[in-house]
């Protein structure tokens, strides 16, 4: 057999292979993906897309001018789990860890008024009520006294 017959057999045996390879895998792919027919992506898209431009955008709320009576409240135990002790219970971003006396005391030397407005209006890297805007006045006001009592304070 000649140079070239040897080469050429050699080739073809080499894009059988390869060819076979990507066929095998092709159909694998194919076999163990799954597809929706009925919808394409395209029409999802299209249909999510207009369904968000068809909801309002605003709705208007009338508040409950009553006061809430304490029964509305969340407790400060389940507030403080909840919002405060991300930060204040490993002393995250310099926050003052619940029960840390030493910690505590300059800030309920400022009295009682200054650590719920604080803890209301925000201050340095704590954002207003902790960042849960629901919360009202009372239910942060009773967090902080919590907090405050835990730590070394007779709030």
């Amino acid at each position: 057999m000649s140079e070239k017959r040897k080469l050429k057999d050699i080739l073809e045996t080499v894009g059988v292979v390869v060819g076979s390879l990507v066929g095998a895998i092709i159909i694998i792919t194919a076999a163990t993906t799954k597809y929706d027919f009925s919808q394409s992506e395209e029409a999802k898209i299209v249909e999510n897309n207009s369904q968000e431009n068809i909801m309002p955008v605003a709705q208007v709320v009338v508040a409950n001018e009553s006061v809430p009576k304490a029964g509305n409240l969340i407790s400060a135990d389940a507030i403080i789990k909840a919002n405060c002790a991300m930060c204040h219970a490993g002393g995250l971003m310099g926050a003052p860890k619940i029960g840390d006396v030493g910690l505590w005391a300059p800030r309920i030397a400022q009295g009682k008024e200054m650590l719920i407005n604080n803890a209301i209006k925000g201050i340095r890297m704590m954002p207003a009520k902790g960042g849960n805007a629901k919360l009202t006045d009372e239910e942060v006001a009773a967090a902080v006294i919590s907090m405050a009592n835990a730590s070394g304070g007779k709030l």
